[in-house]
């Protein structure tokens, strides 16, 4: 934590003198060593505290580098919720494991216990069954597949009927759930191996046909992640670029379909010098939603408290369509075209930046445990509750995740799927 504090102080003062690059450099630096440090204390590549150092601080380190026009020095108060954001984090985990005993010595257990295999099948099944249905009614109700356009850069956000939609992406669910089954069924008969390779085309494919890349990459991510816990101590080399040979030609398949050529891209991110295009836009996706934070920090007129970040449960209860006001919140970021944010944002728009110090510590708190049970659980589909929070973290840069209905939803549906598995024909 001193390194993190003394990198992040060194920062702020070189970003105060104008020297950009080498404020960004040395936080990258110390988000580096903090995961290089995690992984050797709990013998892991995949572990929650490592991952949200590497991104959160990274990304911070990446956007106070402003290669863009767009960026502007940020506020006092963005650099005290910077540090907020990660130290509370960081030190809730720290105290639990100092009272609690360190998460990472719980003695491993294989699953001792299986899930009911024929039971977590038909949830793979029926979970890619009802995403093919779903994805049908918004096609027909909605007159278009978003794939098929040409010329509307947008067109995945209109490809959308509330409530319906959750069901439609919820196969992105499938491929993590099909890699906990294979673990632990072993003999697979031709029409049961027919049917999951089915079930994980659709996963792939609707993402696709939405011109979706979050919702692919979450899909692969999260398979992968679930991969490397079940495989903990067999992590293979192949396994990394694997993922990156599936992701990123999609990615750019997607990014064409999109209708999102050069120099439209280019013109939204405004950068200050000539970089490739495939530097630029990971880039500007990253560094970006720490300027829209720093916007919201300068622009915010009065807090929500307590409103925004409820937004899941006015969405998936139905109250947003009853009490419109509920949800009736202006989004402040730097440019319209470019809208997602930090993991906190929505935490500073409810209650400044006490807000963001305690759900920090949520977060931090939470993490611990899912550490200490990921290690002695016998509920192999807990693996995948927690590979969904591991990408979240790895993604904590992006946007308010928990406050998010689709994640939410996520949960519950995994949660359904828990029990269903867990049950054992009792």
């Amino acid at each position: 934590m001193l390194i993190y504090l003394v990198g992040s102080l060194s920062a702020y003062l070189l970003s105060r003198t104008g020297l950009y690059a080498l404020s960004g450099i040395v936080q990258i630096i110390v988000a580096l060593y903090l995961y290089i440090k995690e992984c050797r204390h709990s013998k892991s590549v995949v572990n929650l505290r490592g991952i949200f150092s590497l991104a959160f601080v990274g990304g911070e380190g990446l956007s106070a580098i402003k290669l863009s026009h767009l960026a502007k020095p940020w506020s006092n108060t963005t650099w005290i919720c910077l540090c907020l954001a990660f130290g509370c984090f960081y030190m809730m985990f720290e105290w639990l494991e100092r009272y609690l005993g360190n998460p990472y010595k719980n003695k491993e257990a294989r699953v001792i216990e299986k899930s009911n295999e024929n039971r977590l099948y038909i949830c793979i099944a029926m979970l890619a069954m009802i995403s093919v249905v779903a994805f049908n009614v918004e096609a027909i109700k909605l007159g278009f597949i978003p794939f098929f356009l040409r010329g509307v850069p947008h067109a995945y956000s209109y490809f959308h009927i509330s409530g319906v939609h959750y069901f439609t992406v919820s196969c992105i669910l499938v491929p993590s759930l099909s890699i906990i089954y294979l673990s632990e069924e072993k003999e697979l008969t031709a029409v049961k191996w027919v049917f999951l390779v089915f079930a994980n085309i659709v996963a792939m494919l609707i993402p696709i046909l939405c011109v979706s890349r979050f919702q692919f990459m979450f899909a692969v991510l999260m398979a992968f992640v679930t991969l490397l816990i079940l495989k903990r101590d067999k992590i293979k080399p192949l396994y990394f670029i694997a993922v990156v040979l599936i992701i990123v030609p999609v990615y750019l398949l997607l990014t064409v379909a999109r209708s999102h050529n050069v120099e439209y891209l280019n013109g939204i991110f405004e950068m200050k010098y000539n970089l490739p295009i495939f530097i630029t836009q990971p880039y500007i996706y990253i560094a970006n939603n720490y300027d829209n934070l720093d916007t919201l920090v300068k622009e915010l007129p009065k807090h929500s408290f307590g409103l925004k970040g409820l937004f899941p449960l006015w969405a998936l209860s139905g109250l947003k369509f009853i009490y419109p006001k509920l949800v009736d919140f202006p989004i402040f970021v730097n440019k319209t075209e470019l809208t997602t944010v930090t993991l906190f944002y929505d935490a500073f728009y409810d209650f400044g930046i006490i807000g963001v110090g305690v759900f920090s510590a949520v977060l931090g708190a939470v993490s611990f445990f899912f550490e200490k049970w990921i290690r002695s659980t016998r509920h192999a589909v807990f693996y995948m509750i927690y590979a969904q929070w591991f990408v979240y973290l790895a993604l904590s840069f992006f946007t308010t995740w928990f406050s998010n209905p689709a994640t939410w939803f996520y949960f519950i549906v995994t949660a359904v799927i828990f029990f269903i598995c867990e049950q054992k024909g009792r």
